[in-house]
């Protein structure tokens, strides 16, 4: 099968791989779309912590926002999932520390991430293998788009849920990117008065063709009590910025990563009696999320900018956008196509 395979930083190539089979617990999908995100681009930067301190090494297949189908199971997997539309957790976890048994998987410190951690091979690829426990069922009511749109969504819905807002509210996201305007989309759903704050004009433009009308930069963002704060940006000094502008007692979710470490002044926190919320990722919310995308809750399509296949990957990965992408943030890839 042809695989996108990452060789090293900014060297990639197609390659025809054997096909997987499937494992005892395991299931083989024919891969629909996937999403090509952030991480994918600190891996091919060279940037990615996870490359430096063991945890990953090239070579590499990426891709861990993915939808397809079930089509073929390994010894020990319910034969109910042949031909069934799915997609998958991106964290698999050992099964058998404390913090698995307790639910918490996507924590666990043997944990193996799909096309991120310890060699587990991503979805940019015709075939993706992953464990049965990892997939979720998709409706027909979602489309690929959709479906490759769950794991960053359900990231978001975690985001704007550690808000704790609701009705009459005001939150303020830091950066309009897919986290960010998917977290606000999460937010304006439930009628809390969402705020972006971004910086560029064209992100700023997209944002407002959503429909959001509070749309802000540094520079203009008014003294509004905001009630909590979402970072969803990779600026080392947000996180700061978060803290100085929620209100007492309010709320702040971490969901971004800088390059490096940031800081906030832990006494400002005290003080100002702010609880303060990291968010890691998707999987807690993830049938939730399902939940919401199928009955409409939000229509996070337009943020998809184009499709492309494989061949174009290390192109987008470089930063190049195709002639007929649109304004969102987000690229997909149709591995088949």
């Amino acid at each position: 099968m042809r695989a996108f395979v990452l060789t090293g930083p900014r060297t990639s190539a197609v390659l025809d791989v054997p096909p997987p089979v499937a494992a005892p617990g395991e299931v083989v999908v024919d891969v629909e779309r996937v999403g090509v995100c952030g991480t994918d681009v600190e891996f091919f930067t060279g940037e990615m912590a996870y490359l430096h301190d063991g945890q990953a090494a090239y070579p590499m297949r990426l891709g861990h926002e993915w939808c397809g189908r079930v089509s073929s199971v390994g010894d020990g997997v319910d034969p109910q999932w042949l031909g069934r539309r799915v997609m998958g957790d991106t964290m698999l976890g050992d099964g058998t520390c404390r913090r698995c048994q307790r639910g918490r998987q996507h924590v666990c410190a043997a944990r193996e991430e799909v096309g991120i951690r310890f060699g587990r091979a991503g979805a940019l690829a015709e075939q993706v293998m992953v464990p049965a426990t990892s997939l979720h069922a998709l409706p027909d009511s979602l489309d690929s788009a959709l479906g490759a749109l769950v794991e960053p969504a359900a990231n978001a819905l975690r985001a704007a849920e550690g808000t704790v807002s609701q009705a009459g509210d005001r939150v303020l996201v830091l950066g309009p990117g897919t986290i960010g305007l998917l977290a606000a989309m999460f937010l304006r759903a439930r009628d809390v008065e969402t705020h972006l704050l971004g910086l560029t004009p064209d992100s700023l433009a997209f944002a407002r063709s959503l429909g959001f009308d509070h749309v802000w930069t540094e520079d203009d963002l008014p003294g509004l009590p905001f009630d909590a704060v979402v970072d969803a940006t990779h600026d080392v000094a947000m996180p700061a910025f978060a803290l100085d502008r929620v209100e007492p007692g309010g709320r702040v979710v971490y969901i971004g990563l800088a390059g490096r470490p940031s800081t906030i002044d832990t006494r400002t926190l005290a003080l100002k009696d702010v609880t303060a919320v990291g968010v890691l990722s998707a999987s807690p919310a993830l049938d939730a999320t399902i939940d919401l995308l199928s009955r409409g809750t939000i229509d996070p399509r337009p943020l998809v900018s184009a499709t492309v296949g494989l061949d174009a990957v290390g192109d987008v990965l470089a930063g190049w956008r195709p002639p007929h992408a649109g304004p969102g943030p987000k690229v997909h890839v149709a591995p088949t196509s």
